[in-house]
């Protein structure tokens, strides 16, 4: 008799209330994928475009959630070690295949990354995609090194606030922006060296602190703000544009030589497990755990507390990282 687990469902695009919890099988691990008893797993606003039918690819009904973090219960091909702590992400969970915001994941195990860490799994909960998207944007985006200055547009949501941690770990000097001056005290916690309130024009203002312009900036805004990011950088930096919170996707007419300052570097990332070093991980986690790094977990949910997980996210209730802790 096959066992059952309580897992989250869509079976159609729609709002937070097509997130159903349902009982459904545990699925069956076989060679060259991973069954995970997930611990926890972060809240990511590319779920809320699968859930509302605006994601690029994947189908319906599905396990949403790209990704989890939780132990090997079974590895038939013997990639990892049974009972290892493992972070898995992205390669299609939750889109092409069920992912995370389940009891159990079965998942390739190129998506998977062991670690062993003492944290809290609220915590670890948060970091994985956080991280793999942060580190992504300063390293292959930006090319962010020791002694630049860089503008991270959209500082207060989670990959804001970690980008925000690992450029300070690495040595740059960091202005962040936010909508809202009553959270200027959160990224100055994290770090940030300068705090700008963003009514969709801050590039005169971030001269006044950079005066050549800066030399990266992360762009998490949108497609919206990122002509006012270019504006904000000088001649010879780079643009990486990684985020859509304003979940506008597309450039209307868009005309390189109007929106693109002369020697000014426009790079976009979006990445994969395999694009997150494990050393990455685990130094980050270590970091996390002796005070290092700081983890910007917001709230914590049960699982049976998914509809008003994304009702918060796609809101933008908290600011830093959402996550449901299995079992809470």
């Amino acid at each position: 008799m096959s066992r059952t687990m309580r897992a989250v469902v869509i079976d159609a695009p729609g709002g937070p209330e097509a997130l159903q919890l349902r009982d459904v099988p545990v699925p069956d691990a076989e060679a060259g994928r991973v069954l995970i008893r997930v611990e926890a797993f972060g809240l990511n606003r590319s779920e809320l475009h699968f859930r509302s039918g605006v994601g690029s690819f994947g189908g319906f009904p599905r396990i949403p959630g790209i990704e989890a973090v939780g132990v090997v219960e079974s590895a038939p091909g013997g990639e990892v070690a049974v009972g290892a702590q493992v972070a898995a992400m992205m390669g299609g969970m939750g889109r092409t295949f069920d992912g995370g915001y389940a009891e159990y994941a079965l998942v390739p195990a190129a998506n998977v990354l062991p670690f062993r860490s003492g944290l809290d799994w609220s915590v670890l909960g948060a970091v994985p995609e956080m991280l793999q998207t942060a580190n992504g944007s300063l390293t292959v985006g930006v090319g962010a090194r020791s002694g630049d200055t860089l503008l991270v547009r959209g500082g207060t949501s989670s990959v804001g606030l970690a980008c925000i941690v690992l450029a300070k770990q690495r040595g740059l000097t960091v202005i962040a922006t936010t909508r809202r001056a009553d959270r200027e005290g959160e990224l100055r916690l994290v770090g940030a060296d300068h705090v700008v309130v963003d009514d969709g024009a801050v590039a005169e203002r971030v001269r006044a602190i950079a005066p050549n312009g800066v030399d990266g900036a992360v762009e998490l805004v949108g497609t919206n703000t990122l002509p006012d990011t270019l504006r904000a950088t000088r001649p010879g930096g780079t643009v990486c544009f990684t985020g859509m919170l304003s979940d506008q996707w597309t450039i209307p007419d868009f005309y390189p030589m109007d929106l693109i300052p002369n020697g000014v570097r426009l790079t976009a990332y979006s990445g994969e497990a395999s694009d997150l070093p494990a050393s990455v991980l685990q130094d980050f986690l270590d970091a996390a755990a002796d005070g290092r790094a700081f983890v910007p977990l917001a709230k914590v949910y049960a699982l049976d507390e998914i509809v008003q997980a994304h009702r918060d996210m796609e809101s933008g209730a908290h600011a830093g990282k959402l996550v449901v802790r299995i079992g809470r």
